[in-house]
């Protein structure tokens, strides 16, 4: 079943396909469109908003799927009232993804982790991964992909800062080491471009750096190039029309609100106009030729706010506040959108997971990890031979899953817990464990 805040997608993407469509009257046109079988290549068509319109009425073809969307809208609205099995209808079958997102490590239940989840955008799913780091937990790192392989690059084991870096392949699921960096970074900011991953500022344990070291995978080795203008821990840093952008952060005395841009052909940094805000612990990514840069820490609470900035006017400007305030959290775009993962609210480490449509402005809900975790890092890898070993598997049991979780919550509801399931312990909200990594968290950054 695709998630909810996916049907508001669908029905404007195949209420435009099936517009186009059902206007085609030549048998040149219908054979460019495929005929009625486009009809039923479409997954969860939303025939329902254009059942009105004549040329969806005249169409005998049209009516069977109008029917069928009708009487899954009804069953989905219903389903919590439902006893029976509720079966996945053909045309809610989430269909198999091209790109699936990767979350490693972060910080969970008071200490480092090395989980591992993986994203299923298609089916709104999580899924919990095996084969984690046999080198151990870390937290406060950042991931870069560069084909199959996905860059841990350092981060804080609770004990120690790292230089140390690792190589997770999704298709052959081995880690390797991989040469270490020239200095230990915590709090780093990490970009992939031209082939080349580029490790950014960061805490050493001592220092708060301005340093930048970039990885070639050809030699295994890290060379430095131009410090940044401004030491940096905590900032982030994403691509955007072949340079580097880095924002925010903690320089050792104040959350940061200034920018800068690396340009690796003169192998220089640029200052750009400073954000609206302060942010530390933010996150940021390119999308649509601008630069987002959402939540964090402005020296006094973690932020629900964001911006977004535009290298034609050179400017920032305000976008929709996201439903969580939440800093140190993961991000990356997927199916058009951005999505924003876990992270710490303030008050304790969160699983929630939600997404910002930029052509709406509108921020939805998705399915949360199946474990609370900040710190955490995430990436996107594309093109997976193997994808069906990162994805939901019950994919026609989504419908009875979503009963499953409805019966279970009404049960919990009405006091009956004896026959609800109980609640797995990592979804347990953990709140003194919480406020001592806040603890560390701001003893860190002094």
């Amino acid at each position: 079943m695709p998630p909810l805040w996916r049907h508001r997608l669908l029905r404007r993407a195949a209420n435009t396909a099936i517009v186009a469509a059902s206007t085609y009257t030549t048998s040149s046109e219908c054979h460019l469109c495929g005929g009625i079988d486009f009809y039923d290549e479409l997954r969860m068509p939303p025939l329902w908003r254009h059942r009105q319109q004549m040329y969806v009425e005249n169409n005998e073809s049209c009516k069977p799927i109008v029917i069928d969307t009708l009487r899954f809208l009804w069953d989905l609205e219903m389903i919590g009232q439902k006893r029976d099995v509720v079966e996945t209808p053909f045309l809610a079958t989430p269909r198999i993804p091209y790109s699936i997102l990767f979350t490693i490590g972060g910080w969970s239940g008071g200490s480092p982790t090395n989980l591992m989840e993986t994203y299923d955008t298609k089916a709104d799913r999580w899924i919990r991964i095996e084969e984690v780091d046999p080198a151990g937990p870390r937290a406060y790192h950042k991931l870069a992909v560069l084909g199959f392989d996905i860059y841990v690059v350092g981060g804080f084991d609770g004990n120690d800062y790292f230089n140390s870096c690792r190589c997770f392949n999704a298709v052959t699921k081995q880690w390797r080491d991989i040469a270490p960096m020239h200095s230990k970074r915590c709090y780093v900011s990490v970009a992939a471009l031209n082939g080349l991953v580029y490790a950014m500022g960061g805490y050493d344990g001592h220092h708060r750096q301005n340093t930048v070291e970039r990885y070639d995978k050809e030699t295994n080795q890290w060379t430095c190039v131009t410090p940044m203008n401004v030491q940096r821990s905590d900032a982030c840093a994403t691509t955007l029309n072949g340079r580097i952008y880095i924002v925010g952060g903690f320089n050792g005395t104040e959350c940061l609100a200034s920018a800068e841009f690396y340009n690796p052909q003169t192998d220089q940094w640029t200052i750009t106009p400073s954000m609206r805000q302060r942010r530390s612990g933010v996150s940021v990514i390119s999308h649509h030729g601008h630069i987002y840069a959402l939540g964090g820490f402005n020296g006094i609470s973690r932020l629900v706010n964001g911006e977004k900035y535009d290298p034609e006017t050179d400017e920032w400007a305000a976008i929709p506040d996201m439903f969580n305030p939440r800093s140190n959290f993961a991000i990356e775009v997927m199916d058009d959108m951005i999505f924003v993962i876990g992270g710490f609210n303030g008050v304790t480490t969160i699983y929630h997971v939600e997404c910002f449509d930029e052509r709406t402005g509108e921020w939805y809900e998705a399915t949360d990890m199946n474990s609370y975790r900040s710190a955490l890092a995430a990436c996107v890898v594309q093109g997976l031979p193997n994808v069906d070993d990162y994805i939901h598997q019950n994919r026609s049991g989504l419908m009875e899953e979503k009963r499953q979780k409805l019966l279970q919550q009404q049960a919990l509801q009405e006091g009956r817990v004896r026959n609800a399931a109980p609640i797995p312990a990592n979804e347990i909200e953990p709140v003194e464990e919480e406020r001592e990594e806040e603890e560390e968290e701001v003893e860190a950054n002094i």
